[in-house]
């Protein structure tokens, strides 16, 4: 790299990018601009020569190849630069510009471009000295309002604390970042203070400052800040008039209101947060009428109160007990719930009203002696108007009423999760995945599937195992269709439309759509790769007790996906036509996936089912993810609910790691985990085992089984099969298995007399047998195992019954053992046709004629 620049009026978060970059390119020049704000001029004159800062009357005529633009995205103009310069840029803004062949764009979703140079400096181990860090941290600091403002990130906070060890100076940052303003500046300042106008669009508060200044002014920006921290709006415009032109200057918070676009329409430019403009030829007056014509064009409607609300309220009646009130509560985890009466809203009961009336002993009294006054916001009223009502009631969760009925809830916790979200990327959309994994016919069913949906008023989701192994690049057809609605109104309505046949569950709210080979002719070739959809019903759970058998009742897609086990287990992507293919992520799961991290939704999550524990485990071995530090936690805190657990629960779990690819990995984690003795004390699994795992070549249930249990005793297997309910087909294998090990020196011997080992194998199933050769693992078991599988058991002798008695041996229980013994004669070679077979009865006959006449 020849040099690094920046954009003109830099700011500290350029002059520190400056700083980061030289860093990381010693070679290079780091040079300033012309124009630099006050705050960064004073500390230029102080500390350039420390920092190796060169100044852009410095820069000499020799051509630049390479040059790196950092906080800008702007072409630059400076001596050296032609047509054959490549221009790297490093920004923490969205690309915004076309980039020429030969040119690089790098960026991150970080509050300050100074962060991305300090995540590259702290992975090369760059040593930076103290004023280095000072700087750095400056940049930082100034961006992200000192970590305060909506677009700051963790990436920030973490790069601020590593500059902070390694020796930034707080007093200087302090000083440097809270420049005392000029008389000038005070003086336009209050004008700007006194002439400021406050409107509501679309939900959005917008401040607009308008004010003349006598002779030019400087750092109009630095004026901004202030103004916006006076009136934190979503969006702030600052119009200056001066001698020959008016300075705009504008800020904003909300992806809805993008400054830059309003920006370019005045000739200016800068990205959706942070832009700037000169106007000529124009007035105050005319500025800013057009500025709010604009404005009222180009802004994006807010988010209603109806994008975050739960549907499917739960309420109660005014005749309802303050006990019966309480039981809601604790069941459903709500802090208050509406209060109607035929379907009208008449008033809201929180938890504090009910705390009070359970403290004075009025349990049998009805919630209408103490609910309040009835609180409610529209599906179309703006969050702004959420916010503030909850603010004047203190109220946590506000019903959402639309023509009198109440059609929802919303809660200080979806407000929250939505003031995440401003600042968290736009949803993602999977319709391109969706049409590279799917079949033409298959997304076609989908499509109908969401329209009839949309004609009955549900909305229709995929959520789960697809949408998760979708953003791994791992798909499946395994699609669970999720209803915010009615599952089976929705499949009984494909039936009739489409064909096919439903199986409908009421008790569930589930139904299967069958036979899809039926369907219409243009949907059929659906079945090639799929015969049938389930669709469920949106529910919540709850358990009566730890460790129960869940409740279910009808909800919302939230609370459907928030009863699920693990985050990367809550995705959904909407089916809703006019949002086919959008990711839905409430829970984070998308995050963790990148990061490779199981984890619960709740603290309790493990003591409601501890059957959870090993599905984490499963997934942590499939996916070869880590489950997350928290969640290990809480895994070692439910390990004493797992007796509790049916143990055909526990199996089921156990029969799913036994179908992965390597159940041996996350066999050996459950063992770690301390999970196989909370089961039974004598569980346990080594690398004994794993190994033993790991040479199954047939994956059948009853080899894991065995070989996981060889090593029991018989008394042990028996306690562990009836505590897992193990078929007693299994349970009867693995006894014959570890049976032989009694035969193990005849089993293993390298001359055998095939006889033996035929008596000893004919009674022993062919799973017993095969559980006993990958447990012994030794040459010679496998070869006799292998040779009484292939030859030794297909040998018989060719006399049978008959024979013996036209051969005039009377018919008795010792035809058994003549059979027997020319079996074994047969097996060792001493016979080997049927007149030695013969002879050889004869002998035996004439054995037992002796013996009886002695």
């Amino acid at each position: 790299m020849d040099a690094i620049l920046t954009h003109e009026n830099a700011d500290l978060d350029a002059l520190a990018a400056l700083v980061g970059a030289k860093k990381i390119y010693p070679q290079a020049r780091a040079v300033l601009p012309h124009r630099l704000n006050r705050n960064v001029r004073d500390f230029v004159a102080l500390y350039a020569d420390a920092l190796a800062l060169t100044r852009a009357d410095e820069l000499t005529r020799d051509a630049l190849r390479d040059i790196l633009i950092v906080d800008s995205q702007a072409s630059p103009s400076a001596r050296g630069i032609d047509k054959k310069t490549r221009l790297h840029f490093l920004d923490h803004h969205p690309l915004a510009r076309v980039l020429r062949a030969g040119d690089t764009f790098s960026g991150g979703d970080v509050g300050a471009t100074t962060t991305l140079l300090v995540e590259e400096i702290r992975e090369k181990n760059l040593a930076l000295a103290s004023l280095e860090a000072t700087a750095l941290l400056l940049g930082i600091y100034e961006d992200t309002g000192s970590l305060l403002y909506g677009t700051t990130t963790p990436r920030d906070a973490r790069a601020a604390a590593y500059l902070l060890e390694q020796d930034a100076r707080l007093d200087i940052v302090r000083d440097f970042l809270h420049h005392p303003l000029t008389d000038e500046q005070r003086a336009l300042y209050q004008d700007l203070l006194e002439h400021t106008e406050t409107l509501d669009l679309d939900g959005h508060s917008i401040a607009i400052a308008a004010a003349r200044a006598p002779k030019y002014a400087e750092e109009v920006a630095s004026l901004a800040h202030q103004l916006r921290e006076v009136y934190d709006p979503a969006a702030l415009f600052v119009l200056v008039q001066m001698q020959d032109h008016i300075q705009l200057v504008a800020r904003s918070d909300r992806d809805a209101i993008d400054v830059a676009e309003i920006a370019r329409v005045f000739g200016g430019r800068g990205h959706p947060r942070a832009a700037a403009a000169l106007i000529q030829d124009a007035t105050l007056k005319q500025t800013k009428t057009k500025l709010l014509k604009l404005l009222r064009a180009t802004i994006k409607p807010s988010v209603t109160v109806q994008q975050i609300m739960s549907t499917g309220a739960q309420t109660l009646e005014p005749q309802a007990s303050v006990t019966h009130a309480a039981e809601m509560m604790r069941r459903y985890g709500h802090e208050g719930f509406p209060v109607v009466q035929r379907n009208k809203l008449v008033g809201v009961l929180t938890r504090r009203e009910i705390d009070r009336a359970l403290q004075h002993h009025l349990g049998n009294a009805p919630v209408k002696n103490f609910m309040r006054q009835p609180i409610s916001v529209s599906p179309d009223d703006s969050l702004e108007k959420l916010r503030a009502v909850m603010i004047e009631t203190d109220l946590g969760q506000v019903p959402v009423v639309d023509k009198k009925k109440i059609v929802g809830i919303v809660t200080r916790t979806d407000l929250f999760k939505q003031s995440a979200a401003v600042r968290a990327p736009q949803a993602k959309n999977l319709t391109a995945s969706l049409e590279k994994n799917l079949s033409p016919s298959l997304l076609k069913l989908l499509r109908a599937a969401s329209e009839t949906a949309r004609e009955l008023g549900f909305s229709l989701y995929i959520v789960g195992g697809f949408v998760r192994d979708l953003l791994l690049n791992q798909p499946n057809l395994d699609l669970d269709l999720v209803v915010e609605g009615d599952a089976i109104a929705l499949a009984q309505n494909l039936q009739k439309k489409l064909g096919g046949r439903v199986h409908a569950h009421a008790r569930f709210g589930t139904a299967n759509w069958v036979e899809l080979e039926k369907l219409t002719s243009q949907l059929r070739g659906a079945a090639h790769l799929i015969n049938h959809l389930d669709f469920a019903t949106a529910r919540r759970e709850f358990y009566a007790h730890p460790s129960a058998l869940p409740e279910v009742e009808r909800s919302s897609i939230k609370q459907d996906l928030l009863r699920r086990d693990f985050t990367i287990n809550t995705l959904a992507l909407a089916l809703d036509p006019d949002r086919f293919g959008q990711l839905l992520d409430l829970f984070g799961g998308e995050a963790d996936l990148q990061r490779g991290l199981i984890r619960v939704l709740h603290n309790l999550s493990f003591i409601e089912d501890p059957t959870r524990i090993l599905r984490a485990v499963r997934f942590e071995s499939r996916l070869n993810f880590k489950i997350e530090e928290r969640t290990a936690q809480l895994i070692g805190d439910a390990l004493e609910m797992l007796p509790r657990v049916s143990g055909e629960r526990v199996r089921a779990e156990l029969a799913l790691i036994f179908e992965e690819r390597d159940p041996a990995k996350a066999m050996l984690r459950l063992n770690e985990l301390g999970v196989l003795k909370a089961i039974h004390p004598a569980l346990a699994f080594s690398d004994w085992h794993a190994a033993r795992f790991r040479a199954i070549n047939q994956p059948k249930p009853a080899f894991y089984w065995g070989v996981w249990m060889f090593e029991l005793r018989p008394a042990q297997i028996q306690e562990v099969a009836h505590h897992l309910m193990l078929s007693n087909e299994i349970r009867d294998t693995i006894l014959q298995a570890i049976g032989l090990l009694s035969h193990r020196d005849a089993l293993s011997a390298q001359k055998v007399t095939p006889s033996v080992l035929v008596r000893i194998l004919d009674p022993i199933s062919e799973d017993a047998r095969e559980i006993f050769s990958i447990a012994l693992d030794e040459p010679h078991v496998r070869v006799n195992l292998a040779r009484y599988h292939d030859e030794w058991r297909l040998i018989a002798a060719e006399l049978n019954c008959d024979d013996l008695k036209q051969m005039g041996i009377p018919p008795s229980p010792r035809y058994r053992e003549i059979l027997t013994r020319l079996r074994d004669a047969r097996l060792d070679g001493r016979v080997s046709s049927r007149a030695e077979e013969e002879d050889y009865v004869q002998q035996i006959s004439a054995e037992w004629n002796r013996s009886i006449a002695r």
